[in-house]
């Protein structure tokens, strides 16, 4: 079995630390990315099986992100979070690929859940 990877993609701190706590006791591997710069690079070198996605990163928004590492990964699932109620942007990150959406503040264990439902079978 695989050890499945998951990349948080936040720049807020607090956010990254609590999903990495979480999912880390969960037994998956973890990876932080506080900008789009370091997720492309995390995608690129260590290609996670699911990534959790914030829409509002400045610089690279999450839209560009999704785009990037679909284009660098097609398989990377990817799960995205937003503390706005932006159905547009919900709806294109989905056209680009995104499984699913929460809004923020979310739900340890809708995530949890989540992200237990949405991981590729090949790295359960």
């Amino acid at each position: 079995m695989m050890e499945a990877k998951i990349l948080v993609v936040d720049d807020q701190y607090g956010i990254r630390i609590l999903l990495n706590e979480i999912l880390s006791k969960e037994g998956y591997k973890t990876f932080q990315a506080a900008n789009g710069i370091q997720a492309l690079d995390i995608v690129e070198n260590h290609k996670p099986h699911l990534m959790l996605l914030d829409m509002k990163i400045p610089g690279m928004d999450g839209i560009e992100i999704l785009r990037r590492s679909k284009a660098i990964d097609p398989t990377v699932q990817v799960i995205i979070m937003t503390a706005y109620g932006e159905l547009d942007m919900i709806q294109e990150a989905k056209n680009l690929g995104a499984i699913t959406h929460f809004a923020k503040p979310f739900d340890i264990d809708e995530i949890r859940a989540a992200v237990r439902e949405h991981l590729p079978l090949s790295a359960k």
